[in-house]
């Protein structure tokens, strides 16, 4: 069983995973793009049970690796520090923020896929990318609470898909296990399962004002059948169409 969780990216999603690790008894090893001095302040935040280090050190130190940066950072993971891992990969493709990536935009690759050739030596899994940050803590339940919601995973290899159940599992989520990398795109921007199932109905905003909505929202429930019926009902559009929320 894991004790520490590293994570590669602070930003929201980072911090959040990291909030709710510690809740459930993990150490936390933290790390930016920057440096670990840059995050002293949230680790005093978080307290004992958590540092910052380097993303190399970060990968080390950890039992499993969470990567929450934004897609066009991927090629900066340290695939050597990162080899032998498992790494769970939050990160979405958004054309206007990361560039336009013709395999990704054809449909040919999904970004998991393409993060799991820069990281030949780890196992990736899709994960923690349909749901915003706040409702990934205001969400999380305790295994037998009737209004448990599930999140999607993706993977190629099955021994790291159960880490990652394990772990989402232990942070309050039930897991549903869509399949190997080249299914991802099911759960991937503007399919049925991402983001507004957690949100309910979303008012017309743009992308900052979307982001200081959801942090007023506390979220819905959705239970794994649920969200079993958004994923089968997705639709393979080209990645290259994605739009950042309410932009």
């Amino acid at each position: 069983m894991f004790r520490t969780l590293g994570l590669i990216g602070s930003g929201l999603i980072g911090s959040s995973l990291a909030r709710l690790a510690l809740a459930a008894g993990l150490d936390v090893v933290l790390s930016n793009s920057r440096s670990p001095e840059t995050l002293a302040d949230l680790v005093a935040d978080l307290g004992e049970h958590a540092r910052a280090a380097t993303p190399s050190e970060a990968a080390l130190a950890a039992d499993l690796v969470v990567a929450a940066i934004p897609f066009k950072a991927h090629h900066h993971l340290p695939a050597r520090a990162l080899a032998g891992k498992t790494v769970l990969d939050t990160s979405n493709y958004y054309p206007e923020r990361d560039g336009h990536l013709p395999a990704l935009d054809t449909g040919d690759l999904t970004s998991s896929a393409l993060l799991q050739r820069h990281l030949k030596a780890s196992r990736v899994v899709k994960a923690f990318n349909t749901i915003t940050p706040h409702q990934l803590i205001t969400l999380a339940r305790p295994a037998d609470a009737p209004d448990r919601s599930a999140l999607p995973i993706a993977g190629d290899h099955p021994a790291a898909k159960a880490e990652a159940a394990d772990l989402l599992d232990l942070l309050g989520y039930d897991t549903l296990n869509i399949g190997p990398l080249t299914d991802s795109w099911r759960i991937e921007p503007n399919t049925p399962a991402y983001i507004q199932p957690y949100l309910g109905d979303i008012p017309a905003m743009n992308v900052e004002d979307f982001l200081r909505w959801t942090f007023q929202t506390p979220g819905q429930t959705i239970p794994r059948a649920q969200l079993h019926k958004l994923v089968e009902t997705a639709v393979h559009l080209p990645a290259g169409e994605a739009r950042l929320p309410h932009d």
